[in-house]
């Protein structure tokens, strides 16, 4: 049976700060901006969070449905690691202005950057058990730095945005190779987020930890399916980006582990199979569960594809958890995802600068979780709300009344 994912999206957020004006205005050392090998990042605003980055990247998919496969979402999970609430999910909150019907099943997952391929899984699962024939589950992976940690390496690449993606048994955009898959996970404190305004981490021992489990996972998808090389296997590769200098890093690594290749040959293969996918993670920054989806996205918007492509993706959510598997994508991929026109909304972002970056990060603290009551007043942000938002028809929150969100319509 064909399983994957029949429609994407991403949403970027209404925003961006050039990554290098961070660097200068904290007084980072620029020496180690080109091992970013970023350019932008997305900023959210007073009024976007977890819930409107989701449904603003799931409606546009919703709404290209007949009335018939609307009928047959059966399932909404999140995947998240900026939920609003201890207990409920966000998937109900989305669930709601994104006019699916009540028969569904709502819930989310959490393993920090692993959760959308978790949520992928869990879909696929479903959908190939067959004990539903026709369902579709949407799935959403949306996440969000609430409060960056200025003046910190970290802050550079810490973003926000949401991915949508229907999965069924239609996968145009990606053909599953199901069952073909590595994981690898253990306990370990690379990053975690201890309180909510609060993300800390080891930067070295994250790197570490990503590198140790990227090489594991590939070794465990080896046991599963006979006669596999790294170097000639896959068409193109797509991994989890924090930041493209470390998907760099991390290809180099691999390429000399099994292929025992060297020097120009790895750039060569580097800029052959995995270049195209950190296209848009380099203009959006680090999306946590929504991060390796932008890189497939900005890999079949961005390559040329043959008419049959197998490309191999890798999973990592710190803590950790991670998963090497792989897919088929053709032209009809790149067909369906240009579509959704993710490009137009990368460039069409207001661009920040960093008097009103930090003044965004300062009236972002109003509406972190465990926010009581909040009139969302967008004449603080009145430029860049205009320049984005108004009668686009984007989800925006409007307030929060005794700890409940109430959104509209833009």
């Amino acid at each position: 049976m064909r399983v994957g994912i029949e429609k994407i999206n991403f949403y970027p957020g209404a925003a961006f700060v050039d990554v290098k004006e961070i660097f200068k205005a904290r007084d980072l050392e620029l020496g180690r901006f080109e091992n970013l090998m970023m350019t932008n990042k997305s900023v959210g605003l007073p009024c976007e969070d977890p819930v409107t980055n989701g449904v603003n990247a799931a409606k546009p998919i919703v709404d290209l449905l007949s009335d018939e496969d609307k009928e047959s979402i059966e399932m909404i999970i999140t995947a998240s690691e900026s939920g609003l609430d201890f207990g409920k999910s966000l998937s109900t909150y989305i669930h709601q202005y994104i006019g699916i019907t009540r028969k569904c099943r709502l819930f989310e997952v959490k393993q920090a950057c692993y959760g959308g391929t978790a949520a992928l899984q869990m879909a696929a699962n479903f959908v190939a058990s067959g004990v539903s024939p026709g369902a579709k589950v949407l799935i959403i992976a949306t996440d969000s730095a609430r409060v960056a940690l200025k003046s910190t390496y970290a802050e550079p690449s810490q973003a926000t945005g949401a991915m949508a993606a229907l999965v069924s048994d239609k996968p145009d955009i990606l053909d599953l190779d199901y069952g073909a898959n590595g994981y690898y996970s253990y306990e370990v404190m690379d990053s975690f987020r201890p309180l909510a305004e609060l993300e800390l981490g080891d930067p070295d021992l994250s790197l570490l930890s990503y590198l140790d489990c990227l090489d594991a996972c590939f070794a465990e998808y080896s046991k599963k399916v006979e006669e596999i090389d790294f170097g000639t296997t896959f068409d193109f590769l797509a991994f989890h980006t924090p930041f493209a200098g470390m998907v760099k890093g991390a290809h180099r690594k691999m390429m000399r582990h099994n292929c025992k290749a060297r020097g120009e040959i790895i750039d060569q293969d580097f800029r052959k199979r995995l270049a195209q996918s950190l296209i848009y993670c380099s203009e959006v920054g680090n999306t946590y569960s929504a991060s390796l989806y932008l890189a497939l996205i900005s890999l079949i918007d961005n390559a040329q594809l043959m008419d049959f492509n197998r490309v191999g993706l890798f999973s990592y959510g710190s803590g950790c958890s991670s998963e090497f598997f792989s897919g088929i994508i053709t032209p009809r991929s790149k067909e369906c995802v240009q579509k959704m026109k993710i490009r137009e909304g990368i460039h069409k972002r207001y661009c920040l600068s960093m008097e009103e970056y930090d003044a965004v990060l300062e009236l972002n603290r109003e509406c972190n979780i465990g926010t009581r009551d909040l009139q969302v007043d967008i004449h603080q942000f009145g430029k860049i709300y205009n320049h984005f938002f108004k009668d686009k028809g984007y989800l925006v929150l409007n307030k929060i009344k005794d700890f409940h969100r109430e959104y509209v319509f833009s």
